[in-house]
Formats: C-alpha cells, structure tokens, sequence
C-alpha cells in the first residue's frame, strides 16, 4: 500500500512541476534523407527559403500555441509621457 501512495505521489508531483510550453513558431522545414525538423519559421516564406535548395519540405508546427515570440534577453521599451 505504501509503494502505492509514494508512486502516486511522484506522479502527482512529476505532472505539476514539468509544464512544457508550446511552440510559438508556426512552420517548421523537414530536410528529405536527413532526417533532420527546424521549427524556427514565423511565415511560410522563411520556411521556403531555407527548404529551397536544401532538399527540404516546409508543414505546418503540430505545436504551434498562437503565442507571439518574445526572444531571451529582448528589451522592451516603454515611452514615458511627458507632463
């Protein structure tokens, strides 16, 4: 009965820490023989030049969330209004 509980919990604690975010890029390119996925795309037409020439196709993400991409580190700035 113990190892039950203790399973349970590790579960119950595993499922509430490890919240995995979605993908905010909406296209990926996958390259033919390679075996190889980039899902770094915001529009098609990035996705088509780095597939054109490379042997690749561009799909759609599968974990695309619809969330804008906010890259590590940028600054936002904020204009103040003068009185």
């Amino acid at each position: 009965m113990r190892i039950i509980l203790i399973v349970i919990a590790c579960l119950a604690a595993g499922a509430a820490i490890d919240r995995t975010a979605a993908d905010p890029y909406r296209w990926c390119v996958e390259y033919s023989g390679r075996g190889a996925t980039n899902c770094y795309f915001l529009t098609l037409e990035q996705c088509q030049a780095t597939a054109s020439g490379n042997n690749g196709i561009c799909r759609p993400n599968g974990f695309y969330d619809g969330q804008p991409v906010n890259a590590p580190g940028e600054i936002v700035r904020r204009s103040r209004k003068r009185p």
